[in-house]
């Protein structure tokens, strides 16, 4: 017994469909206000809520300190580098944070001192703390997530943003 309502689509207008709907959403989020040539384009920022993670005097070179940011359910590591960085902040310009979540699959990641990299057990993604976090190698179809670091005049560090979606979170609210 057919339903009085069913539609008989057939494949070739069920997938025209589909790909007029994807146009369609795909043409709404496109702003109106054109960029300049060549202007660059600012990283994305994430507002979490600012979070004490450790004073300066807490670390040493390369030596990788646990984190969690912007809440428990989120490890990182918070490293000094001993050379200026972008996105490195501190005196030197060498003190960065990074999610240890692999934005691939959420494996946890471990940081390697030998090469700067964090390193993901899961797929083997490899992301480089020196270029802000950036994939190496491995299966990741984004950067690792990099935390935004002020420092006060105690030497304090605080995390304040995040360059992307860490993994698993739907949105950047807590």
């Amino acid at each position: 017994m057919r339903c009085k309502n069913m539609v008989n689509v057939g494949r070739r207008q069920f997938l025209r469909g589909g790909a007029m709907a994807a146009a369609g959403a795909a043409a709404a989020t496109v702003t109106s206000a054109p960029a300049e040539a060549g202007a660059p384009v600012p990283p994305a920022q994430l507002e979490y809520p600012s979070a004490r993670l450790a004073n300066i005097a807490d670390l040493k070179v390369n030596e990788p300190l646990d984190i969690e940011y912007p809440d428990a359910d989120s490890p990182g590591v918070l490293l000094k580098l001993g050379t200026a960085v972008e996105g490195g902040a501190g005196p030197d310009g060498d003190i960065v944070a990074f999610s240890t979540i692999c934005p691939h699959k959420g494996f946890g990641m471990s940081y390697n001192s030998e090469d700067r990299t964090l390193n993901c057990p899961g797929h083997f993604s490899r992301f480089d703390v020196e270029a802000g976090g950036q994939e190496v190698w491995g299966h990741a179809t984004q950067n690792v997530p990099q935390f935004t670091l002020r420092i006060d005049d105690k030497g304090d560090i605080y995390a304040e943003g995040s360059s992307d979606l860490i993994f698993g979170r739907p949105s950047n609210v807590l």
